[in-house]
């Protein structure tokens, strides 16, 4: 029996809590977890985490827990796979491709980014041209609502492809994104589906997180409470989803239209839904030092529109209205969290 995969973790939020759940479940991967803010608390308790998925488990933690990235040239084995499953905000800290370069081996290390938004793996690209880069979007409904608590109320769904990178064999890269997703797969608790064409689901999401995403930020209402809002909101809502299907559509992904309606229908209009965006303007309101992560949910495809002579409008007012709220954050916490 082959040995199991050495994966390390960096985010141990709701999504990375679940990843590390469900590569471990299956027991052909050993994961350690990086955390920061939510440390103790995992050292000392664990996580207790209420999932669709796997059910109810009290003091749960993956192989290892450790507080800091760790450097590789002081293990006999480098890590197989780095999950990035952090949020995409602004930090005082060097860029997270800085971060985990310690624990990368050139040529072996697998990087595997389950993070929104549009163009993220570019960093990565740039500081790492030897690795394989795979791109992952995920469909999982999960967060920590407060230290080593996980709420996961949505099936994991994971999209996993390569990230195009030209100076690795194109069969190399696909045969690494497929292993990655058989082992995401194998406890039969997760979906995860190989994308070869990943950047097309990237966009896709975009169309609800360019859009709702930030006017419920923006509003503080919920995305029931915000298709509630009257006819006015609807438009606007309406507008945006267009602008981003256009441009997507200029980078040469083409979708229905009426993959607006498809997608706003994810949240029923009687739902209480909280996007996360929204879910972070709150925590900053709680003085946990959450900013918004806008830049790659809004600001990249409005830079795509930009450099293709699209006019985006609506999404530009958005844009300018999380970097007013992000202003704001700025002035109350300069501390990011993993």
């Amino acid at each position: 029996m082959a040995s199991p995969s050495k994966v390390l973790i960096v985010g141990g939020g709701g999504i990375g809590v679940i990843a590390a759940l469900s590569l471990e479940t299956n027991a052909q991967a050993n994961v350690t977890i990086v955390l920061r803010s939510n440390y103790n608390t995992v050292v000392e308790k664990g996580y207790d985490i209420k999932s669709c998925d796997h059910g109810e488990l009290k003091g749960w933690r993956p192989a290892q827990v450790i507080n800091h990235v760790p450097d590789v040239s002081t293990r006999e084995t480098p890590f197989d796979y780095i999950v990035i499953a952090t949020k995409n905000v602004p930090s005082n800290n060097d860029s997270m491709a800085d971060t985990i370069s310690p624990a990368v081996t050139p040529e072996i290390t697998t990087l595997v980014l389950i993070q929104n938004g549009l163009n993220v793996e570019m960093p990565y690209l740039a500081r790492f041209p030897q690795n394989v880069i795979l791109s992952g979007v995920s469909y999982a409904g999960s967060q920590e609502v407060q230290h080593g608590t996980i709420i996961h109320g949505s099936h994991d769904s994971l999209e996993i492809g390569a990230f195009r990178n030209w100076n690795i064999p194109n069969a190399q890269q696909m045969a690494v994104a497929k292993h990655f997703v058989s082992l995401y797969a194998a406890s039969g608790k997760a979906s995860c589906r190989f994308a070869p064409h990943v950047q097309h689901d990237r966009w896709k999401k975009l169309v609800y997180n360019a859009t709702i995403n930030p006017l419920c930020a923006i509003t503080g209402l919920d995305s029931g409470s915000l298709r509630r809002a009257g006819p006015f909101v609807s438009k606007l809502l309406e507008d945006a989803m267009a602008e981003i299907i256009s441009v997507a559509a200029a980078a040469g992904h083409i979708f229905s239209k009426e993959l607006s309606q498809e997608l706003l229908d994810l949240d029923p209009k009687e739902d209480r839904f909280e996007p996360s965006m929204l879910q972070d303007v709150k925590k900053l309101t709680w003085n946990k030092g959450n900013y918004i992560e806008y830049e790659y949910l809004v600001g990249e495809p409005l830079r795509e529109g930009i450099r293709m002579n699209i006019s985006m409008p609506t999404i530009s007012v958005l844009y300018a209205l999380c970097e007013a709220i992000q202003s704001k954050n700025n002035a109350k916490s300069l501390r990011i969290a993993f």
